[in-house]
């Protein structure tokens, strides 16, 4: 049984106990389970700081209005660059991209060295050769255990028909129809 916090200003804390069964690691590898497309979501402040980070927490959220979310770990150093933007841009990735996945999911002073990319709506950076791109204004944010998620209103879209960059138990992989 999880206790359920009668607190509502005890954001982060609303379905966590000290006795939970659940092993952390072990939960983490059954969420593996599942398959996703990976993305580099990107921002910049209005004075010009940009941030960038591989995420597969990416998912659709509404048709009319077109919202979207994705969520970021509370101590992530990019957290307040994301959090002042007023723009992201989330960057599906295509089977070719992997080593830019890498190189957005590591710590790094410039993640953007020798990539390429343009800006997109509030300066977030649009990477090119994306499977799609998905240019948000950031409409809201929820506080959700140890991360916050970021509610997207979709301002502008791209997409071709490139293979996706697919994520499962911890490895890249790619789509295969009919299998």
């Amino acid at each position: 049984m999880v206790a359920v916090s009668q607190n509502p200003t005890e954001f982060g804390n609303e379905l966590s106990s000290d006795s939970s069964s659940i092993d952390p690691r072990d939960f983490r590898n059954a969420l593996g389970s599942y398959a996703t497309g990976v993305t580099v979501i990107t921002a910049a402040t209005p004075d010009g700081q940009q941030a960038g980070l591989t995420c597969n927490s990416f998912a659709s959220v509404s048709l009319n209005p077109p919202l979207v979310l994705w969520s970021l770990v509370s101590y992530s150093p990019s957290m307040s660059i994301f959090q002042n933007a007023s723009h992201f841009a989330v960057n599906v990735l295509g089977a070719s991209q992997q080593a830019l996945a890498t190189q957005f999911a590591m710590r790094a002073d410039d993640k953007f060295a020798g990539v390429s990319w343009q800006p997109g709506l509030g300066n977030a950076p649009v990477l090119a050769d994306a499977v799609a791109t998905f240019q948000c204004r950031s409409a809201d944010r929820y506080y959700g255990g140890d991360h916050v998620i970021f509610l997207g209103a979709v301002e502008a879209y791209a997409y071709n028909r490139a293979e996706p960059l697919l994520f499962a138990r911890g490895n890249f992989g790619h789509f295969v129809p009919g299998a």
